[in-house]
């Protein structure tokens, strides 16, 4: 009979040596995060996300996902940048882009997915041939609930995973298996009356605690959103190009956070001190060799410009901002021409870039 209490510890040490900071495992039962998935779905909270409710309920029933799940290892990989300070400085210079702290370098999704891939083949090498898929963000499934349960934190107001030791800077990922491993004990929770994620939340998108609105979320209206950003909504979100990050930043028990120094994460192409012209002015072709192996890429160049209009939107009037403009107003693009004309508008010096 496999002693599977002792494969758990096995694989906890794999993980460590793979470079995960934490690794736990949990069973498959998610009938309250289901429940509360269906109502968020109903509410159209989801947006455009249409591939939030086009799995039924696969996301919220691992077995139905990949048969034969019993249990689900989850890992957690540390992007702290230790530069909390530095990110507010940056949202308070409208001349600079502010991109989300996890997009700086690499692409987190196949960093941690070769890594899954490893470990996953260290667990067959010792307890042979075993039925599983890893995931980073690539099928449907509740990685926050899984992960809570597996000991790795609780689901803030925010809806992000915190970590009592290690703050919210931190990316998951899972292996969905049929190893009977023995389960750890769900995360408690620890937010209790703290409200400051939701005050911070530049459009307002966290309605509720533990309830984001995805359509008026910022990290959603930047990436996921793939048509113009409400009008409303522009003016709210200031120098944010990519992302948004004002809720962990603004979160407690980020001070417990610890910088991560894996070299994939390390920021790429001085995103962390760029400003809006300069990446205003990168043409499609150097957009693409720029973001190679980038989340960012998500956005595609149209994306990219439309958000970098806005932000030149929101931006101090001064002849640097309103020539970036300029210079494309008229953009092959209708989505990008739109979001030029907007932001020119909102200058009462833009004639002088004429």
């Amino acid at each position: 009979m496999p002693d599977h209490a002792a494969l758990a510890e096995m694989i906890r040490t794999w993980g460590q040596e793979l470079g995960f900071q934490q690794l736990g495992i949990a069973g498959i039962e998610l009938g309250q995060d289901e429940a509360h998935l269906h109502d968020w779905l109903a509410k159209g909270q989801h947006g455009r996300m249409e591939y939030m409710a086009r799995h039924g309920d696969k996301r919220s029933r691992p077995a139905e996902l990949v048969p034969g799940t019993i249990r689900v290892v989850s890992v957690r990989m540390d992007y702290g940048t230790g530069d909390d300070g530095e990110a507010w400085a940056t949202l308070d210079q409208g001349e600079r882009a502010y991109v989300a702290r996890y997009a700086l370098g690499r692409d987190y999704h196949k960093v941690m997915r070769n890594r899954l891939q490893k470990l996953a083949d260290r667990i067959a090498g010792h307890a042979g041939p075993f039925g599983y898929r890893a995931f980073v963000d690539s099928a449907p499934v509740l990685e926050r609930a899984l992960a809570r349960d597996a000991g790795l934190g609780w689901i803030g107001k925010h809806s992000c995973l915190i970590n009592r030791s290690a703050g919210s800077w931190f990316f998951l990922g899972e292996i969905y298996t049929d190893l009977p491993l023995p389960v750890d004990a769900p995360a408690s929770a620890h937010c209790g009356t703290c409200t400051r994620c939701i005050e911070v939340c530049p459009t307002g998108a966290i309605v509720a605690p533990y309830r984001v609105d995805a359509r008026r979320c910022i990290s959603y209206l930047t990436i996921e959103l793939k048509e113009s950003i409400p009008e409303d909504l522009r003016p709210l979100i200031g120098n944010r190009i990519f992302g948004c990050d004002d809720c962990q930043l603004a979160c407690p028990w980020n001070k417990f956070a610890v910088r991560s120094d894996e070299p994939d994460f390390r920021t790429r192409n001085a995103l962390d001190r760029a400003t809006l012209a300069e990446l205003f002015a990168w043409d499609e072709d150097e957009f693409l060799r720029r973001t190679e192996g980038s989340a960012i890429r998500r956005t595609g160049h149209e994306g990219w410009l439309r958000n970098i209009a806005v932000a030149l939107g929101n931006a101090p009037t001064s002849p640097e901002t309103l020539a970036a403009l300029a210079s494309r107003r008229d953009d092959p693009s209708d989505l990008v021409r739109e979001h030029v004309a907007w932001a020119l508008a909102r200058h009462p010096k833009a004639t002088l870039a004429r």
